[in-house]
């Protein structure tokens, strides 16, 4: 190839170039470089015509925004002869601002010398302001109280904000590209999670409560919304968990609820849900005809030791009683304070013959054990099965007739079906 046809070729490969590509003299010095050539890809990128910017300075591009420190950084680079990058703000001829990223190489001639600058630029302003706009939404998300995962379609996690770092213990460099089922405790079954993707595969949002388990093992609830991603042609993208801490919020109500339904002194339920739990048992009597039984049990001159010791010593009575016979009956079994010194027991699946001899051998365990405050405490008891056929007011009005009858009788024994109630 002759040297003109080389040189044509490569006049044309510069004019059709994508880039924005101007080349200057090698001028430093004040007036500066002139521009002794631009192509077409940067005409349109600034909006000269060519006969505009021939003979001119590439300072005709500056203003107020362009970095005047990269510009000192560049003069010395190129005064030092060698290639510089960087990117900064120019003008167009309209006097809007874009933002360019330029490489600047010298040229040499045949003795070495620089002869000329040749600087290969591109319009990346669209790129700022994605990456302005993709920084704010990082700044927003990590502004937000509410921990955000976003995840691919693989369910791969993307990105976390801050308020998930901190909620979880995890940072975002711990968690990227993994699953989100880093976060399972295990209180969750199978079918919780088979609900979850089956809504997502609808395309419709989940929402429920998760209990997820932070880095140091400890358990979280967390209020979660999940929503599909899909692009502008509808394909899915991804997914977007939006959750709410809500771990402090639970345990108040668990604690509420515990205030509610048990009795302050002893630990045990109380007899307002032990009322709650009777409808229940007597419900699931009735309709499965499965045997449940009451006992009820009285501590035998509970008056005198809360006059001979007072009413410290007698709460100590209370609290060692319920704790020796609520640890002698089943998990199954509803053990409350009825009131006083009287307590309540549902034995389901239980009849009145095998809640005889349960309550037999609970009276055995009081009468020999140790009451460090007064020594030995008896108790009596009053033992009724659960009637379909009767209310649950009347079955506990029947055991309540056999308990004082066991006290008429003499206390410390167990009145069954086989004794008279008066």
């Amino acid at each position: 190839m002759h040297d003109l046809e080389y040189l044509r070729l490569l006049q044309a490969a510069v004019d059709q170039s994508f880039d924005a590509v101007v080349i200057t003299t090698a001028e430093l010095d004040r007036p500066g470089p002139e521009i002794v050539y631009a192509n077409p890809a940067f005409l349109a990128m600034t909006g000269y015509e060519l006969d505009e910017l021939l003979g001119n300075s590439p300072r005709l591009f500056q203003g107020e925004g362009t970095n005047r420190q990269m510009l000192d950084r560049l003069r010395e680079t190129l005064a030092a002869g060698e290639r510089f990058s960087a990117r900064t703000v120019n003008y167009r001829k309209d006097g809007s601002a874009y933002d360019v990223e330029w490489s600047i190489s010298p040229v040499r001639g045949e003795s070495g010398d620089i002869t000329h600058f040749v600087s290969v630029q591109r319009d990346i302003t669209e790129e700022t302001r994605e990456h302005e706009r993709r920084q704010m939404l990082v700044y927003a998300l990590d502004a937000s109280s509410d921990s955000v995962v976003i995840t691919d379609r693989e369910n791969r996690i993307l990105d976390v904000n801050r308020a998930f770092e901190d909620h979880t213990g995890y940072s975002r460099a711990e968690v990227r590209g993994k699953n989100p089922s880093v976060l399972q405790s295990g209180m969750h079954d199978r079918s919780f999670y088979q609900r979850l993707w089956d809504t997502l595969q609808r395309g419709e949002v989940f929402r429920d409560t998760f209990i997820d388990k932070r880095k140091n093992g400890q358990l979280i609830h967390m209020e979660e919304t999940i929503t599909p991603v899909r692009d502008d042609h509808g394909e899915l993208t991804g997914y977007v968990s939006v959750g709410k801490d809500i771990t402090d919020r639970v345990h108040t109500e668990n604690e509420l609820k515990r205030l509610a339904t048990t009795d302050m002194l002893t630990g045990l339920i109380n007899r307002m849900h032990f009322e709650k739990l009777l409808d229940h048992e007597h419900e699931r009597v009735q309709r499965y005809g499965h045997p449940a039984s009451l006992i009820m049990i009285d501590i035998d001159h509970f008056k005198q030791i809360n006059d001979d010791c007072g009413h410290p010593c007698g709460d100590a009575v209370l609290t060692r009683f319920a704790r020796l016979v609520g640890e002698h009956v089943r998990t199954t079994d509803s053990f409350a304070r009825w009131g006083g010194e009287e307590f309540m027991l549902i034995t389901p699946d239980t009849d009145e013959a095998a809640a005889m001899v349960l309550a037999e051998k609970l009276r055995e365990l009081v009468r020999s054990s140790e009451f460090p405050e007064v020594g030995r405490v008896t108790a009596s008891f009053g033992v009724a099965a659960l009637s379909a056929e009767l209310s649950p007011e009347d079955s506990v009005h029947r055991v309540d007739q056999r308990l004082y009858t066991a006290k008429r009788l003499g206390r410390d024994r167990v009145v069954g079906p086989e004794q008279p109630d008066s």
